[in-house]
């Protein structure tokens, strides 16, 4: 009896699930989310929600009408000086260095930019392997914060936060640097 009771269980689970398949068309929909999605991978352009970001490219664009109204993202190669939408990936190497409210269609954008000695980055921005963080700015990317990125070298103060490359360590601290944050000295191990 027990037996009959879970087959009859499973079954009716079974029915419902396909039911629940035909009303809402999911799986017609992933298919051609997953048919677009690949073609989009390989080539970019604009993509469905969903649709994985190849590595190498970034979100520029974002239209609400797209992909029968549940909007659509441009998929372009990543360059330097490239304004990018808010939820885009960061490619490796790249810093954000500006950040615009009213970019992407409303939802934000933020600018891309090579690592480089020296380079002012939004709060969130990655800090590239051999940077440290050396100064504050409240004000900085439309109020969200920005960070001065310079290379490591011996005899320099980071930020809070800031990562201590491998053969450096941190020294004497001051409680004033960093814009009031504190700084450590750095030096050479």
């Amino acid at each position: 009896m027990a037996a009959a009771r879970r087959r009859v269980a499973a079954m009716m689970g079974t029915v419902a699930l396909l039911a629940a398949v035909v009303l809402t068309g999911t799986a017609t929909g992933a298919a051609a989310a997953a048919t677009e999605a690949s073609s989009a991978a390989r080539v970019g352009g604009w993509t469905c929600p969903g649709t994985p970001v190849p590595d190498g490219y970034v979100i520029t664009a974002y239209d609400r009408n797209g992909c029968s109204g549940r909007g659509a993202w441009l998929q372009q190669p990543v360059r330097d000086g490239i304004w990018t939408c808010s939820g885009s990936p960061i490619v490796s190497g790249y810093v954000i260095t500006m950040y615009d409210r009213n970019g992407c269609s409303g939802i934000g954008a933020w600018y891309h930019r090579l690592a480089r000695d020296g380079i002012w980055t939004c709060g969130g921005s990655p800090i590239v392997s051999g940077y440290v963080v050396t100064q504050y700015d409240r004000n900085g990317c439309s109020g969200i914060g920005a960070w001065y990125h310079q290379l490591v070298r011996n005899g320099i103060w980071t930020c809070p936060g800031s990562p201590i490359p491998p053969g450096y360590r941190s020294t004497t601290y001051n409680a004033t640097g960093c814009n009031g944050l504190g700084a450590w000295y750095t030096i050479r191990a």
